[in-house]
């Protein structure tokens, strides 16, 4: 199955007996923004489409600080664990307690701890990879955590869930794993009703980039590219959306190149329904990516798409010229020519706006979480992996 095609799955039917037992791990982070939501919404659907059939448990070891204010659907297990050993207790305790046929684990770091802290349990786990696991290295703790996985922990994995083809690939070159390996597309949200701003020659074309403000989401990239062209094309005004850490550098980095008139940063934590509804053209400038689903929503709105090809997660979306335009990385020249090219060709490339909304559909919440059910239901029920200890 490719992106180019429809979302299809076989579903096979649920075995009767008891429901299955599913637990999945949170990050331990602050904000709930891109794993956070995409977990949340998955679990969400499983309880509505297949109640009868999973129970749904989801451990937060910390608090949010923009979590949904109405109450979930499944059953949410909230244990603040701020210090690496209390993340380890509480996984132990509640796993040895929970029963559970399955325990999904976000990202490499987490699963460490989670194998660690299961060590002489009976417990099935999955890895769910969302990022690219070549650039999460980058502190001690995690330096330390890749190291006991990488030396104990992912060839005892018996499933591996992926957000996206090109990222599994990846992963199975390298480190050669005999787990089974499954594509699961983050669910792309609904927005309601999508109300754009009409087309008026007059005014400037709006380049809009959503994200965290962080080297990963390479917003210098964009702000670099977009100088450039703006002493080109006059006529053109960029829209940083987002929060985070790196937020200072950018705005010096946009005084330096006095493009203060120009350049607005908007804080829209949880929704950027209003700044990709007023804006033109959708730019990712990623150092990596595990998918992107800034993309889709992007493209929910009928925008086109202009994305740096890292190593994965824009190839895997951008599989069509009608969505938009993967430029190689590193070279700030063909970032600007397709900027200026998509600036000049705006009004052909709306006729595409429609194309766009339907694509992307493939990945909505109602369809993608067949697929997270079928996974789920095969890893759990499987005899892989099962009454095995997390460790040997």
């Amino acid at each position: 199955m490719t992106t180019a095609e429809p979302m299809r799955t076989a579903l096979r039917p649920a075995a009767p007996g008891a429901k299955l037992k599913i637990l999945y791990i949170q990050p331990g982070t602050r904000l709930f923004a891109g794993i956070e939501r995409v977990i949340d919404s998955v679990c969400t659907e499983l309880v509505n489409q297949y109640g009868t059939e999973f129970d749904v448990d989801v451990l937060y070891t910390s608090s949010h600080q923009n979590f949904p204010a109405d109450a979930r659907k499944y059953n949410r297990i909230l244990r603040e664990a701020p210090t690496p050993l209390s993340r380890i207790f509480t996984y132990r305790r509640l796993i040895q307690r929970g029963n559970y046929d399955l325990v999904v684990v976000p990202q490499i770091e987490p699963m460490a701890f989670c194998w660690l802290a299961c060590i002489g349990l009976n417990c099935r786990f999955a890895l769910h990879l969302h990022g690219n696991p070549a650039h999460e290295r980058t502190r001690l703790k995690a330096r330390i955590m890749f190291f006991i996985a990488e030396a104990c922990v992912l060839r005892r994995i018996p499933y591996i869930f992926g957000t996206s083809p090109a990222q599994i690939d990846a992963f199975k070159d390298r480190y050669e794993l005999k787990a089974e390996m499954r594509w699961l597309p983050n669910p792309v949200r609904s927005f309601g009703a999508l109300q754009r701003r009409g087309e008026e020659p007059a005014r400037p074309t709006t380049f809009v980039n959503v994200g965290r403000f962080d080297h990963q989401k390479g917003q210098d990239i964009l702000i670099g590219a977009f100088a450039k062209l703006y002493r080109r094309q006059p006529n053109v005004r960029l829209k940083l959306v987002g929060h985070g850490g790196d937020e200072p550098a950018l705005r010096a980095q946009i005084e330096r190149l006095k493009l203060n008139a120009v350049v607005d940063i908007e804080y829209h934590p949880t929704d950027p329904h209003a700044a990709l509804a007023a804006s033109d053209i959708y730019v990712s400038t990623s150092r990596w990516e595990g998918w992107s689903l800034v993309i889709c929503e992007a493209l929910r709105f009928g925008l086109p798409v202009i994305a740096v090809d890292c190593d994965f997660g824009p190839r895997d979306i951008l599989v069509d010229t009608r969505l938009g335009r993967l430029v190689p990385p590193r070279d700030e020249d063909a970032l600007v020519d397709a900027m200026s090219a998509y600036h000049d060709n705006l009004h052909h490339e709306r006729a595409f706006s429609r194309y766009r909304q339907d694509y992307v559909d493939r990945f909505s919440l109602e369809n993608v979480v067949h697929l997270h059910a079928d996974a789920l239901r095969s890893a759990a029920r499987s005899e892989q992996g099962a009454g095995r200890p997390a460790c040997r």
